[in-house]
């Protein structure tokens, strides 16, 4: 609950980039984008017939631009993230200076599919420790998570679909239940889908990690 109130007031339209890049992730759930801005070129002013999140892999000074023409100016920060509900139309404009932020981009799709029955054992993956909340609403949770490396979380069940926005480099080793582990680096930036229903515990090995996790209810 803490940015849905702010969020009503400093939304951002569907942006697909100014480029109009092709979307890295398309399915039943989500249509994701990956998203350099360009300096005094406003987001296109879409529609906006789709829920949508916006993650800040690296923010920056931005304005933003109401339909009747009202501008405020705002600052994002690395992992700041915001919930835009359908129908509401906003302009943002990255107007600072340095290296142009880059956001991940999430439409959200009505589907009828809905979190899976935990029957593990085991807790749900959020919360815990090292998680926090960033938005709770009809659509979605969303959760800053830092793993502290070398600590193994616990085994847990993950029963949503989610967009993960990778913000450090480090490789996260995935335990499952049976043992069977795997390694995944990462690097600031990338993006991952990842379906629910599983179970796994995860260490840091190597560097440091932290995302932006957003649940999909």
């Amino acid at each position: 609950m803490k940015f849905q109130i702010a969020s009503l007031l400093l939304v951002l339209p569907l942006v697909a980039s100014a480029q109009g890049d092709k979307p890295i992730i398309d399915n039943n759930r989500v249509t994701v984008w990956d998203v350099t801005w360009t300096k005094d070129q406003p987001s296109p002013n879409a529609a906006g017939d789709r829920d949508a999140v916006t993650v800040y892999i690296s923010g920056g000074d931005f304005k933003i631009t109401k339909p009747d023409g009202k501008s405020s100016m705002v600052a994002r920060k690395t992992g700041a993230a915001i919930f835009r509900p359908k129908g509401v139309r906003a302009s943002e404009t990255w107007v600072g200076t340095g290296t142009p932020p880059h956001t991940t981009e999430i439409a959200l799709k009505d589907s009828d599919e809905r979190p899976a029955p935990n029957t593990s054992g085991n807790p749900l993956a959020f919360p815990r420790p090292g998680a926090t909340n960033l938005i709770d609403n009809h659509r979605v949770f969303v959760w800053d998570n830092r793993w502290t490396p070398g600590v193994p979380t616990s085994m847990h069940f993950h029963d949503k679909d989610v967009v993960v926005t990778y913000l450090e480099e480090g490789d996260l080793t995935s335990i499952t239940p049976d043992g069977k582990s795997v390694v995944n680096p990462y690097k600031p930036g990338q993006i991952r889908f990842s379906v629910g229903n599983r179970s796994h515990k995860e260490v840091v090995s190597k560097g440091t990690q932290r995302a932006i996790i957003v649940e999909l209810k």
